[in-house]
């Protein structure tokens, strides 16, 4: 008599047989979808590190200069104009040498009794010509002239004795965030009786912080022609830093009609279509553009025990 297999038997095997398969075939395909999850994270993680590796190293090196002539237009050897019995541009160095993003710090200037005088209170000191048309040329001189690579140049001005470091720190900081722009500055508040005065620039901003405009002029300016008490006008801090490639670049580009209509060298990056970050602090400025300012500075300080 012959014996076949149950039916049940058979299908009984094969369904454990199918089932093994199949879960043999999950549990690869588990391990599979594991293992590309895992690498996608390993890379991305990677790939994050590698990125803020980049960011901390953009714009990392960071020089200082102050620019120094003796034959000024307006106030004749100013730099040396002492200021509660030191000159000014010692007390612009002091101040300077506080902020902390600067790698390095020097004067740049064409005049030996500058640069004596600048040697004799501990200043570096690059000699520059005199052919240079304005401060960032100067700087872009002594950029040459260092011979060291740096990313950052700030174009420190010798005329602000009491210069907060802080501000030194902040348009350095701004342009290592803002990798769109190639220039940097700042701005405060514009004193209503400083609306007309041609020598404190205002300047414009749009949203996003970038300078629209600069002018001697009051900006904007308004139908009924009179200064809004409800406004906030902005003015101009001299301070200003560059992408030390486009500094290399600047004197190569033709001056432009608004930047020689207004006298004012930042217009001519504008007018070329880079673009300006500007931050906003809360700071007086102090500025010297004539000699009666000196007498001023003289006895703000002394109020404040300033020495």
């Amino acid at each position: 008599m012959a014996i076949f297999p149950s039916p049940c038997s058979s299908s009984s095997s094969s369904s454990s047989s199918s089932t093994a398969s199949f879960g043999s075939s999950t549990t690869a395909k588990t391990w599979i979808v594991h293992g590309i999850v895992a690498g996608v994270a390993i890379a991305a993680a990677v790939g994050a590190r590698a990125y803020m590796t980049r960011f901390q190293k953009f714009r990392s090196r960071v020089v200082g200069i102050i620019p120094a002539r003796y034959a000024s237009s307006r106030f004749q050897g100013k730099p040396l104009v002492q200021i509660l019995g030191k000159p000014m541009i010692q007390r612009t160095w002091e101040r300077a040498k506080l902020a902390v993003t600067l790698d390095h710090l020097v004067v740049a200037t064409d005049d030996e009794k500058i640069a004596d005088c600048c040697r004799q209170f501990g200043a570096d000191v690059i000699m520059t010509s005199e052919s240079c048309k304005n401060g960032t040329e100067r700087c872009n001189e002594a950029l040459q002239k260092l011979g060291k690579n740096y990313d950052i140049v700030v174009n420190i001005q010798g005329d602000e004795p009491l210069i907060e470091p802080e501000i030194i720190d902040g348009v350095v900081k701004a342009l290592q965030a803002a990798p769109d722009a190639v220039f940097s500055t700042a701005v405060t508040s514009l004193k209503p009786e400083d609306a007309h005065d041609p020598n404190r620039v205002k300047c414009v901003l749009d949203n996003s912080g970038y300078a629209i405009y600069f002018s001697r002029g009051l900006i904007p300016f308004n139908k009924s022609g009179k200064v809004n008490p409800q406004f906030p006008y902005l003015l101009h801090l001299g301070i200003q830093s560059y992408d030390a490639k486009f500094l290399r670049i600047y004197p190569d580009l033709q001056p432009t009609p608004l930047q020689l209509e207004e006298d004012l060298e930042q217009l001519k990056v504008l007018e070329n279509g880079y673009k300006m970050k500007v931050i906003k602090v809360n700071h007086e400025a102090h500025g010297v553009d004539t000699p009666e300012d000196v007498g001023k500075l003289e006895s703000l300080m002394r109020e404040r025990n300033l020495s």
